[in-house]
């Protein structure tokens, strides 16, 4: 073959994603503030888009009477009742696309609930951040803190600080407590970091401890206990060798502790109740950053019962009224009216060319909203169908759900699911919940996801079972196994030791010493 320059004709296929599509795609997975922010972004930025309801058009600048650019754009801004009338209801084309080219996010799977005190779990209950109820992690719509610990024991530095040297050492203190309140570094390590003498820096730390909540400023539980029972006039020699014994305390020692405090059932009993009015973790009165009430997307009500014939039937019809919550929607229009002054004001070439893309823009923007909540309320309603049994009856009848099958049940790529469920939250009488969590996984389901029971629904069962324990008669893992089975649960005794742990749910060991400890 001869070496030479030479042109050759190739045909390939590839997926072209235009820059409008792959915002809209973007969109889907927006939250409701980033949608409120990016509606906002626009309206700046593009003169022909406007808030509020769109109003009727003067009979001078009817649709018929209009130029055919002001035409269409008329056409273009109206429902798409009137798309179809006016034979153009191909326009109204989804933004879901064949997305198979591109990353799919997945569910993730359960996480363990992390323990709500470092020390002393029997005392206070080994369990972390439970789920309230019988369904489970609805969210609280609350506000949090106005004022953080920082900002707190700051405004109190100036009524105890001896002078502003000693001041200046108390503010770097408290900028060194974490969020519980607790001192994690060594006295001697923050005075060689502030070239003092470790004595000077102590008795900063003594008079961070005296502000308000008492607690602050401790360098371990006991130090924190100790604190709160000299505020309470308590410390007496027994309760000091109560607190300096914590860890006997955890381990349910009790016989031995009333040895060693000397005293009978009846002081003792007092006093573990005293020690169970502190606070272990005194800085979490107050927050950090304020967080912000969950705005739900899709409103989900029990349909009221249709009397008449022909009355429209709930989306879906199931029994359920499902729709997107009107303080979600945004409401943009194109401004049809300074439109047609800026078009008559433009002479060059340039200036139309511009006109047109915003013109455009503004187009595609309102039309990829509206799509962006007909695909959330598609969505949003197949989950309410394939899970009816807890919207009827609670997290217990909660099935084994995947993306995969709600992305065929409405005939929308897997991808387009996992993005319009990403940030969503749906309010139901049984609470507030993110569109996520109907995505469960199945324990003893096939393959395909279909039978078994959900995740969710074990570990109601099991949190059930434990709450009903007697406190003489503690249920082992094995007896939890035993208990489900006649529940209809097939599980490995692992299996129920993961999901036990997972709620926050002691062993069996750890259970009996902390009833053991609250009988006394």
């Amino acid at each position: 073959m001869a070496l030479g320059p030479r042109l050759d004709l190739r045909q390939s296929q590839s997926l072209v994603m235009t820059p409008q599509l792959q915002q809209a795609i973007k969109l889907l997975a927006l939250s409701n503030l980033e949608i409120e922010a990016f509606v906002g972004e626009s309206l700046d930025g593009n003169p022909l888009l406007d808030t509020g309801v769109a109003e009727a058009p003067a009979p001078v600048e009817s649709i018929e009477s209009m130029p055919d650019e002001a035409r269409r754009t008329a056409l273009e801004t109206s429902g798409v009742d009137q798309l179809i009338g006016e034979g153009r209801g191909g326009d109204d084309r989804p933004l879901d696309i064949d997305a198979r080219a591109l990353d799919t996010e997945r569910d993730t799977g359960d996480g363990a609930a992390e323990s709500a005190f470092s020390g002393g779990d029997a005392l206070w209950g080994a369990g972390g951040g439970s789920l309230s109820g019988e369904d489970g992690p609805g969210i609280d719509e609350r506000p949090g803190a106005d004022e953080t610990l920082t900002e707190h024991l700051t405004a109190q530095v100036g009524a105890v600080a001896l002078d502003m040297r000693m001041a200046a050492i108390m503010h770097y203190l408290i900028g060194q407590l974490d969020e519980a309140g607790y001192l994690p570094a060594r006295v001697s390590e923050l005075a060689a970091d502030l070239a003092l003498d470790e004595r000077e820096v102590e008795a900063a730390l003594t008079l961070v401890q005296t502000l308000d909540p008492t607690g602050v400023g401790a360098r371990s539980l006991g130090e924190c206990i100790a604190l709160q029972a000299r505020e309470a006039d308590r410390y007496d020699p027994a309760m000091a060798r109560l607190i300096d014994n914590l860890d006997l305390l955890a381990r349910g020692e009790i016989p031995r502790l009333k040895r060693m405090c000397g005293v009978d059932d009846e002081d003792f009993a007092d006093m573990l109740a005293e020690l169970r009015g502190y606070d272990p973790k005194p800085g979490l009165r107050f927050g950090g950053e304020p967080s912000l009430p969950v705005t739900p997307d899709v409103l989900v009500t029990p349909a009221p019962a249709v009397e008449a014939e022909g009355a429209p039937s709930p989306e879906p019809s199931s029994g359920w009224t499902v729709a997107i919550n009107p303080a979600t929607l945004p409401r943009l229009i194109v401004n049809r009216g300074y439109y047609v002054e800026l078009r008559g004001t433009c002479g060059d070439k340039a200036s139309r060319a511009w006109l047109s893309e915003k013109l455009a823009d503004a187009n595609w923007l309102i039309k990829a909203l509206d799509q962006r909540q007909r695909t959330i309320l598609k969505v949003a309603s197949e989950l309410v169908k394939q899970q009816q049994g807890f919207f009827q009856r609670g997290v217990a009848h909660l099935k084994p759900l995947t993306l995969r099958a709600v992305a065929e049940a409405i005939g929308m790529h897997e991808s387009t699911v996992s993005r319009v469920t990403s940030n969503k939250y749906l309010q139901c009488p049984r609470g507030t919940f993110e569109l996520k969590y109907f995505f469960t996984s199945g324990v003893g389901a096939s393959a395909d996801g279909e039978g078994g029971a959900s995740a969710e629904a074990v570990k109601a069962a099991i949190r059930q079972l434990i709450d009903a324990e007697d406190p003489k008669a503690i249920l082992s893992d094995d007896t939890l196994v035993d208990l489900l089975k006649d529940k209809g649960f097939q599980l490995a005794r692992r299996t129920v030791a993961k999901y036990r742990e997972a709620i926050g749910l002691g062993s069996s060991v750890q259970r009996r010493r902390q009833k053991a400890i609250a009988g006394k």
